[in-house]
């Protein structure tokens, strides 16, 4: 059997390598029951739960998001800040948050991909943009509750009615 078909649909994919908030996750997927992949480039220690599992990709540009967005699927839930994995996993109909807990969707990504491609023009063009504001606790709480909601929204979907 093959990774991509043990990923149930309540699963929470995460983008690991700069992602603040995998304490969070661990504790949101613990309470809820749900699978958790940790994906990065390297190694990150992950705590020793048969529901964390950490995957490490090879070395290269993308390898990570490639895995992430082959897997992504309606009830994945999806945690990155990379505004094109964002993209590909909307698109494939993952539920998607940043580490802020801003939701990607239909109606959200157009408008993120188009910012994160003018802030791109404009360093490229020499402009000092600034950067991301610092990660808040306000943003940690926010983020907490949108993956709770998130998860159960998953759980709910799979659930049969009775």
């Amino acid at each position: 059997m093959s990774l991509e078909e043990t990923i149930e649909a309540g699963a929470i994919l995460v983008d690991a390598d700069a992602c603040p908030v995998k304490e969070e996750v661990y504790r949101v997927a613990a309470r809820l029951g749900v699978a958790v992949y940790i994906v990065s480039n390297g190694y990150i220690a992950v705590p020793r739960d048969p529901w964390v599992r950490r995957v490490a990709v090879p070395h290269g540009p993308d390898e990570a998001d490639d895995w992430i967005a082959e897997r992504a699927r309606a009830g994945t839930i999806v945690v990155t800040a990379d505004i094109p994995l964002a993209d590909r996993c909307v698109k494939a109909g993952a539920s998607v948050l940043a580490p802020t807990g801003r939701i990607f969707d239909q109606a959200s990504i157009g408008m993120a991909v188009a910012t994160r491609n003018l802030m791109t023009e404009l360093r490229s063009a020499g402009e000092t943009t600034g950067g991301p504001k610092p990660f808040s606790k306000k943003d940690r709480s926010t983020f907490l509750s949108a993956l709770d909601r998130a998860v159960r929204q998953a759980q709910r979907a799979k659930t049969p009615p009775r």
